[in-house]
């Protein structure tokens, strides 16, 4: 399989008829970031979701991009909305895992002194680790109401903000969701993980603005030098993860009676019209409509906590949501390609939307703007807010990264990378830790992913995005 060179950071896998391949892969990467690829089958995972049929474009792979179940994480695919399939693979288990990012008028001058009390009230409001649960006095008609309304229905039960719907992908709603299409297994699954963060990679941090690059449209999105926000990264738990499960188990069924044969069985799927596709699409809303509201559920504990914390209101906080973003979800858009307009469904796997300014999709707020890309980086590291750029809409179906992506395995960093080195590190940063399994010290250690700038670069030279602000973590909690 040979890579060729476009430019600086993109290069491009040749459609090749002879492996099945309907189209190219374009990768965005520096020289570091694709050798990273190299590594594991990232690149071989993007050439075999290129032999799958219904294609628009080409199949793409982010600069986070690394190994996944049948589809790369960092991938995105377009597929014609009529003729078209739709891939469970190319989704993803965790269905909209995602990124919330909620403000606050305090720096963090006016915060430190009041650190390790906020770490113990977040940690304790906030379940996180496996199989964290909560209850809430939420009923099992209330979980089918949260997956097929999603947020409005939260916030009318008296949990989370009106004012946050519009701050929200989808208006924290995406609609044709239907609870009947989802398993019993998922339903009993699902109704008391909501609030929680869960494990592996998901984390609250509350960080800091440390650098503006974009006064304009830092000062759009309400954010400047030496401000505290809080960015939350989960999705939608065990329920979810059950959805994913189920269907992959019904499309693998479907396969075979449809004699359909595939260059890797992970990326089972099915034709967009039959039911098999529309009973998933259905279901994943409902994991999409969960994962929304599991944040807005947390971001009124993260209220909370501030709240006992420093003796104020969340309104006399500023403790407005920025934006809510998923980064594990198929949609249906419109886009341009080659000239005409198609409406395809496209695939993100650990990959954001970033629409510029103008799309009706993106809030009020920022339609003049272009809408917020939130890109967490690892622990103890940067993250990023970004801008949607008209670059993306030309090129990448209004996508960008959504992380800095793993370059160990979390086997290979607990055996190679001390818990003490971890420790430490966050400790010389100033680094405030609350972590319930001691593993996942070495599981997330930065030196387990790749380098953020270089991946928020990436897209910025590309055209897909653009640097607004840089923020690092004061206080990290974990599973």
């Amino acid at each position: 399989m040979e890579i060729e060179r476009i430019d600086e950071i993109r290069f491009r896998i040749r459609k090749d008829p002879a492996l099945g391949m309907l189209t190219d892969v374009r990768i965005y990467a520096t020289e570091t970031l694709l050798n990273n690829m190299k590594r594991d089958r990232t690149l071989q995972q993007a050439a075999n979701a290129a032999t799958l049929p219904g294609l628009v474009g080409n199949v793409l792979v982010m600069p986070d991009g690394h190994e996944g179940y049948g589809f790369p994480v960092g991938g995105v695919a377009a597929f014609d909305a009529d003729e078209g399939i739709i891939s469970p693979g190319a989704i993803g288990f965790d269905i909209n895992c995602g990124i919330k990012v909620i403000k606050t008028n305090l720096t963090e001058k006016e915060v430190r002194p009041k650190l390790k009390q906020l770490g113990d009230l977040l940690f304790k409001n906030v379940p996180s680790g496996v199989g964290s649960r909560i209850n809430l006095g939420l009923s099992q008609g209330d979980l089918e109401r949260i997956a097929e309304e999603g947020v409005p229905y939260l916030v009318s039960k008296g949990f989370g903000i009106s004012e946050d719907i519009e701050r929200i992908e989808e208006n924290g709603a995406m609609q044709g969701a239907d609870f009947s299409k989802v398993s019993k297994e998922a339903k009993s699954r699902g109704l008391n993980e909501l609030g929680t963060l869960g494990a592996g990679n998901h984390f609250l941090e509350v960080q800091k603005v440390e650098r503006v690059f974009d006064d304009q449209v830092a000062k759009a999105y309400g954010l400047e030098k030496d401000q505290v926000v809080v960015m939350v990264h989960t999705g939608s738990r065990g329920f979810g993860h059950q959805i994913a499960s189920d269907y992959l188990r019904e499309l693998n069924e479907y396969q075979a009676r449809k004699g359909i044969r595939l260059v890797d069985r992970e990326l089972s799927y099915a034709f967009v019209k039959d039911k098999e596709a529309q009973n998933y699409l259905a279901a994943m809303r409902c994991a999409v409509n969960y994962a929304f509201a599991n944040r807005e559920l947390i971001a009124h504990a993260i209220r909370k906590s501030f709240e006992q914390a420093f003796g104020k209101s969340a309104d006399e906080l500023g403790m407005e949501t920025l934006y809510d973003v998923a980064h594990n979800i198929a949609k249906l858009e419109e886009h341009e390609v080659e000239g005409r307009k198609v409406k395809v469904y496209v695939h993100r796997k650990g990959a954001t939307r970033a629409f510029p300014k103008g799309r009706s999709e993106v809030p009020k707020p920022y339609r003049d703007i272009g809408q917020p890309v939130l890109i967490p980086g690892s622990m103890g590291t940067a993250s990023y807010i970004l801008c949607g750029m008209p670059g993306s809409m030309q090129e990448s179906f209004g996508t960008t990264c959504h992380g800095s992506g793993r370059v160990m395995s979390r086997h290979q960093a607990i055996r190679e990378i001390p818990t003490s080195k971890t420790l430490s590190s966050l400790k010389e940063k100033g680094i405030e830790l609350r972590v319930k399994s001691k593993n996942l010290i070495s599981e997330e250690a930065e030196w387990a992913y790749k380098n953020v700038d270089e991946v928020v670069g990436t897209v910025e030279k590309a055209g897909l995005s653009k640097i607004v602000v840089r923020n690092v973590p004061i206080l990290v909690v974990k599973g």
